[in-house]
């Protein structure tokens, strides 16, 4: 590893994706387009992007320690993200498109009325706030070990970084980053792989050193009651993330919808398997690593392998689809907080210039509670496992009732107030009361599938009430009543702000484009540095050169009048 290199590999792709963030600043007209791309997003940029999204540092930490310790079983855990994504793409991704909704939370609103929305919107903020920034502390953990610099200015500069990006460019912004980022983990994974294995002594070493049960699809405390129960908690969670719901509303069409989510499965049967193998490699390269010393297995085998300069682009990596996960949810929160909160109660006649400035503001303010939560997170101790608790105890409570009334017509906001608070309490009395008074506690497998099967139970109990009693909520009804308004009017279409939309899809496709290109320069400057590998490096260029023409041509493919 070469710090040097490294380091200018960092500054130079962090400067070029902030200048791509500048180039997206005058791109977002209005709340629909800054926040949901116009609704007219390309359906693989989509799903990219929300593939993406879903990674963080944390994947290569935690999935990373349990294939170093435990094998197949970390593909394994991650193969239920595909199952999630199926489900999605078959049934909830089309109704979230198919309510007309920007938001999550407006659809709440909607369907289940104000004092829900409101609920919802609290919570989530906050629960959102404390795992981003737990997140944000861990990325600035491993980007500062890894290049030797101190922790607190590392987590101000990639945290200020992140928020400025999501405020200045809004969601297409995201998606570039997420789609870059994309390629350079891939590129970084590929070349690691075949290095990690030549380190070993080739694959056939490898697996006749490998410990017991290395290839088991279960393992350790990763039981078939674990994975199933991850399985369903991830149909709610890829189904029902407010992060996520804005990657299915912000396409064209439903049948958009669902090729976002099938893409996102698509590409989570390979993935898991490419991501996974370097950790599992290192296995039996320096099999030594105890305790905590796991969660580093994934950096020691980059540092171990990788030629200068290629360090530094998969710590870009790393960085980036953190700041991905992180900058979903900060757009989403401000999205939430400007349409629902400021928008729909504070200035319900705000302009969108108003509203624009709200947005961005709002993306600082909350990105700055993230920040401040990340350097708090040494001083307080264990909060990354507590607010990784607090996501499964919120999951399945605040998920999967907006879920349910996508498909209900008999569910109330009264009922989902009390389904709701039920099972979050019950969820905090089985983590928190009962392990510190009667010394119980629950098993992975077990929390997690307390924290998925009691909502679902306890909805599917009030649905057969309502059943039984001919119930239709009155929320529903009114519902239905407003789309009927809605569909009777004359839809006026404003031609000055459809070829704007046009021209800003337009414009995002050509900078993928031109950020593939870049991607591809930068790793030809860097087979001049490299003692190894370089054959690969300059092959795996060359593809990602060739491939900067697929959204080249479909930017021609779309037309821009006015």
């Amino acid at each position: 590893m070469n710090s040097v290199i490294d380091t200018t590999v960092i500054v130079v792709f962090s400067v070029f994706i902030m200048i791509i963030g500048l180039l997206f600043s005058r791109t977002g007209r209005n709340l629909k387009s800054f926040f949901a791309g116009g609704e007219a997003v390309p359906w693989f940029i989509g799903g990219l992007s929300l593939f993406m999204s879903f990674f963080s540092a944390g994947t290569f930490v935690a999935w990373g320690s349990i294939a170093y310790k435990y094998g197949w079983v970390a593909v394994t855990i991650q193969w239920t993200m595909c199952i999630g994504g199926l489900v999605t793409g078959l049934y909830i991704a089309p109704k979230w498109k198919g309510t007309g909704n920007l938001t999550a939370a407006e659809f709440i609103k909607d369907r289940l009325g104000d004092n829900v929305q409101k609920s919802f919107i609290y919570i989530f903020m906050l629960v959102s706030l404390f795992i981003k920034g737990s997140v944000l502390y861990s990325v600035s953990k491993l980007v500062g070990a890894s290049l030797e610099f101190p922790l607190i200015p590392v987590t101000l500069v990639l945290g200020i970084f992140m928020i400025a990006y999501t405020a200045v460019g809004g969601l297409w912004a995201v998606m570039v980053t997420d789609i870059l980022q994309f390629v350079i983990l891939t590129t970084a994974v590929l070349l690691i792989i075949p290095l990690a294995f030549t380190e070993a002594g080739g694959v056939h070493s490898f697996v006749s050193r490998v410990p017991d049960n290395f290839f088991n699809v279960v393992n350790g405390e990763y039981t078939w009651g674990f994975i199933i129960a991850f399985a369903l908690y991830h149909i709610f969670y890829i189904g029902g993330n407010w992060t996520f719901v804005q990657r299915y509303t912000s396409v064209d069409t439903p049948k958009s919808a669902s090729k976002v989510a099938f893409l996102f499965a698509g590409l989570y049967i390979v993935s898991p398997v490419l991501w996974m193998l370097p950790p599992m490699i290192y296995q039996t390269i320096n099999p030594g690593l105890t305790g905590l010393e796991t969660e580093n297995a994934y950096l020691m085998v980059c540092k171990q392998v990788l030629p200068a300069g290629l360090m530094g682009l998969i710590l870009t990596g790393m960085y980036f689809s953190t700041s991905a996960s992180a900058n979903t949810a900060l757009n989403v929160v401000s999205a939430v907080f400007t349409n629902d909160v400021y928008k729909g109660t504070i200035n319900p006649g705000a302009s969108d210039e108003k509203l624009m400035k709200i947005a961005r503001t709002s993306s600082w303010c909350f990105g700055f509670g993230m920040i401040l939560i990340a350097l708090i997170v040494p001083y307080i101790g264990g909060i990354v496992e507590f607010t990784l608790s607090v996501g499964a105890i919120t999951g399945g409570p605040l998920l999967a009732p907006p879920i349910w009334a996508l498909f209900s017509k008999r569910i109330t906001g009264k009922a989902t107030i009390w389904i709701t608070m039920i099972s979050l309490v019950v969820n905090l009395i089985f983590k928190i009361v009962l392990p510190l008074v009667l010394d119980y506690k629950l098993s992975r497998g077990n929390e997690m599938m307390l924290g998925v099967l009691l909502p679902f139970l306890l909805l599917l109990a009030y649905e057969l009430y309502a059943a039984s009693k001919g119930k239709v909520s009155s929320e529903y009804l009114q519902l239905q009543v407003r789309k009927a308004a809605r569909n009777a009017k004359v839809i006026v279409v404003d031609e000055k702000e459809a070829a704007e939309i046009k021209r800003q899809n337009k414009f995002g496709l050509q900078v993928i484009s031109f950020s593939l290109g870049f991607i591809a320069l930068l790793l030809y400057v860097l087979c001049a540095f490299t003692a190894k590998g370089t054959g690969m490096v300059a092959g795996i260029a060359t593809i990602i050169l060739l491939s900067a023409w697929i959204p080249f041509n479909a930017s021609r493919k779309t037309p821009v009048e006015g």
